[in-house]
C-alpha cells in the first residue's frame, strides 16, 4: 500500500491515483488569509469505473448510493477546518465510511416469532390489575 492510498475495508484499498482532487477557497471567517488560500477539498473517485473495487462490492455500492452519484462518481467536501490538510484528511475519512457503509453486507433477515404462552398470560394478568384500579377509582356503588 502506497503512502495516499485509502484503506475502505479488510483488503480493499484505494489507489491514490484514482482519487481526484479538487480545492477551492472556503466560504467563512479565516481572518487575513481567507482569501488566498484554497483550504476547501473535494474528493472525487469514480466508483462505477473503478478496476480496484471487485465486482460484486461495486454493484452492491452502486445500488446503495444511486441518489449520491453522478455518472458512477462519488464527491466529498470538507471545508470545516481551516487547514489544507486537515480537510485532505476529513475528507478521506469521509469518503472512506461512505464507501465503508455502502458496502456492507445486509443485515439479516428477521425470523418472525410469536409470544409465548407465559407472555400472553402475563400481559392479560396485568391489564386486568389495571382495569381493577380504575374501576377503584370510581363512585362507590350503594
Amino acid at each position: 500500500m502506497a503512502d495516499g492510498d485509502l484503506p475502505v475495508r479488510g483488503s480493499l484499498v484505494l489507489p491514490e491515483r484514482e482519487l481526484h482532487w479538487r480545492f477551492s477557497r472556503a466560504s467563512g471567517p479565516g481572518g487575513q488569509g481567507v482569501n488566498t488560500t484554497d483550504s476547501r477539498v473535494e474528493l472525487s473517485f469514480d466508483l462505477g469505473g473503478s478496476p480496484s473495487v471487485p465486482e460484486p462490492l461495486r454493484e452492491r455500492a452502486l445500488g446503495r448510493l444511486a441518489g449520491r452519484l453522478v455518472d458512477g462518481v462519488i464527491t466529498v467536501v470538507a471545508s470545516e477546518q481551516r487547514s489544507q490538510l486537515r480537510n485532505r484528511e476529513a475528507a478521506r475519512e469521509r469518503l472512506a465510511e461512505i464507501l465503508r457503509k455502502a458496502m456492507a453486507a445486509d443485515p439479516p433477515q428477521r425470523r418472525p416469532t410469536r409470544p409465548t404462552a407465559g407472555a400472553k398470560r402475563r400481559r392479560l394478568d396485568a391489564k386486568t390489575r389495571r382495569g381493577a384500579v380504575k374501576r377503584l377509582r370510581g363512585r362507590p356503588e350503594e
